[in-house]
């Protein structure tokens, strides 16, 4: 995504279903703005349209959105945050601050963890 004003980038919904954890890979281009700063935050909810939808607390994320957040200067890095919470339903918002005349570059992954489910090993013959 690119863009270059103060518009929020707002995540897909995830659905978490036979998921217990998730970490958010959040992919940082070069920013041609000299004073922009950009706020990541991470929202749950138990149902799919997102209707009552809550921010995660900090203990079930790791590191906080603070820490996940970043500015201008971190240019060509990957931040992560990831997410133990108990709600079927997550999404990411990143939205920026300041961003009058630079083009921001950004993407991000969802990467889901400990699944219900796993492949069984195949067995030596």
């Amino acid at each position: 995504i690119t863009t270059t004003d103060n518009t929020p980038f707002v995540g897909e919904i995830i659905d978490m279903r036979g998921f217990k954890s998730m970490v958010f890979a959040i992919l940082v281009g070069v920013n041609t703005d000299a004073d922009a700063t950009f706020v990541v935050l991470i929202e749950e909810d138990d149902a799919g349209g997102f209707g009552t939808a809550t921010s995660v607390a900090d203990v079930n994320l790791d590191p906080t959105e603070a820490v996940a957040s970043f500015d201008f200067a971190d240019d060509d890095t990957v931040r992560k945050i990831g997410y133990t919470g108990e709600k079927r339903y997550v999404r990411m918002t990143i939205t920026p601050a300041d961003n009058a005349a630079g083009n921001i570059y950004i993407a991000a992954i969802a990467i889901m963890g400990e699944p219900d489910r796993r492949p069984t090993t195949a067995q030596a013959t």
